[in-house]
């Protein structure tokens, strides 16, 4: 038990290095028009949610249909614990550190003023 405490805390920098590299796999996948590598580097609740709002549809034939935008760069990286925040050029990436690793909650996300995040995909 001390070691997954340990690994799970990990240094700083680390945790925003491996944010990061999560993301810029997700938007690789996203150019790349790799569904199933977009679908498997969603959290469960995330990836349920989408397949409900589609009425049933399997995630790698919906997750296309998102109007996902083209990130751009990195602009920042905000980590607080499990949860991270990743703001891109034209998008916002929010993840969760699970046991298997950083997997993405919310994505396609723009800010508004005084109001939460209005994201293409989010999880329940």
């Amino acid at each position: 038990m001390a070691l997954v405490s340990v690994s799970a805390c990990g240094s700083m920098s680390g945790r925003r290095d491996g944010v990061t590299h999560e993301v810029q796999r997700f938007e690789r996948a996203l150019d790349a028009d790799q569904y199933e590598r977009l679908c498997t580097a969603l959290a469960p609740a995330t990836r349920e949610e989408l397949e409900q709002s589609a009425q049933g549809g399997r995630c790698v034939q919906v997750i296309g249909e998102q109007g996902l935008p083209a990130a751009g760069a990195v602009r920042g990286v905000d980590v607080y614990g499990d949860q991270a925040r990743v703001v891109l050029e034209h998008d916002t990436v929010f993840l969760a550190h699970f046991p298997t690793g950083w997997k993405v909650t919310a994505a396609g996300c723009l800010p508004r003023p005084q109001r939460p995040y209005q994201c293409e995909i989010k999880g329940g």
